[in-house]
């Protein structure tokens, strides 16, 4: 039974976590142990786990009248990306280093799938494409054999969830945002880490400079 409490604990905490970086829960908006068992249809010992996890996280504090939700304001925005700034390009430099053929590969399918939904219109393009993006940062930064690296990234990108997704909704972002997937990748394959860190912060400055002009 504990198991399973975990279990339910840790979709609950994925869910959660998912639908706050996507903007579902608007900041300031209180999260109740109640509301939110009746809402999922499971017992408040997973929900109140849950919701301790997401506290530790960050994505939400507690108050008097129960969880309230943090997100994610532009202000926190500015100051990942100059955190990106400052690693985004070493890790690149990294990545053309120690990057595997079958990393290589896997980043040219992501690529070539990016491209596809980014030439495709209709309801779902920006999430496959939002989900592709994740994909191949992913892959990008795993490729530099650093799991600090790896993690901290990883991490930083996911909190950006919500303004990634509106940033590709619009075709001319997304494409422009794969150009410079694609000139990453270039560099990567070639093992120039001079190219490839110019064409990681290139991304990032054009990434944060998208977010600026957005009303979101």
């Amino acid at each position: 039974m504990e198991h399973r409490s975990i279990s339910i604990a840790d979709q609950i905490f994925d869910q959660l976590e998912r639908e706050i970086l996507a903007g579902k829960y608007a900041r300031g908006e209180v999260l109740s142990e109640l509301g939110l068992s009746k809402a999922l249809g499971v017992s408040r010992t997973p929900i109140r786990e849950a919701i301790r996890r997401l506290e530790q996280e960050d994505f939400l504090e507690e108050s008097g009248r129960g969880a309230v939700v943090v997100g994610i304001t532009r202000e926190d925005m500015e100051d990942m990306y100059e955190i990106r700034l400052e690693t985004e390009g070493k890790a690149a430099r990294r990545a053309a280093q120690n990057v595997t053929d079958e990393q290589l590969a896997a980043m040219r399918d992501v690529l070539d799938l990016q491209r596809f939904y980014c030439e495709k219109s209709g309801e779902n393009s920006s999430d496959q494409i939002k989900n592709q993006d994740s994909e191949f940062h992913q892959l990008f930064y795993r490729s530099t054999g650093s799991k600090s690296y790896y993690n901290t990234l990883c991490a930083l990108h996911k909190r950006m969830t919500k303004f990634r997704k509106a940033s590709v909704s619009k075709k001319s972002r997304a494409l422009q945002s794969l150009e410079e997937h694609e000139a990453i990748y270039a560099a990567l394959a070639a093992h120039d880490p001079d190219r490839a860190e110019q064409a990681a912060l290139t991304h990032v400055c054009n990434a944060r400079a998208r977010m600026q002009q957005m009303e979101v």
